[in-house]
């Protein structure tokens, strides 16, 4: 019996690329992907809460640049007067 042969490596592996769409870093929740609205400057992970600022490196082509750090603040604060630490 003959294989068909399905592509080389890297055919394959673009066929999984996922356009317009980034990981949530945060490490527990990796698995997230992201998409953020075409231009916007920041998303926020459903899992985890954190918001992450957003670049654009061309149209449809999204990267994160680095949290919005207001918003891991907040979220710091919220946990210590959970915790009774403040």
């Amino acid at each position: 019996m003959v294989e068909e042969k399905k592509g080389t490596l890297a055919e394959e592996l673009a066929k999984t690329r996922s356009y317009g769409q980034v990981r949530c870093p945060n490490p527990g929740c990796v698995d997230i992907r992201l998409s953020p609205p075409p231009g916007a400057k920041s998303v926020k992970c459903p899992k985890c809460g954190v918001e992450w600022r957003v670049v654009w490196l061309k149209p449809g082509f999204p990267r994160i640049r680095g949290p919005v750090w207001d918003s891991i603040t907040q979220k710091i604060e919220e946990k210590a007067k959970e915790l009774g630490l403040e």
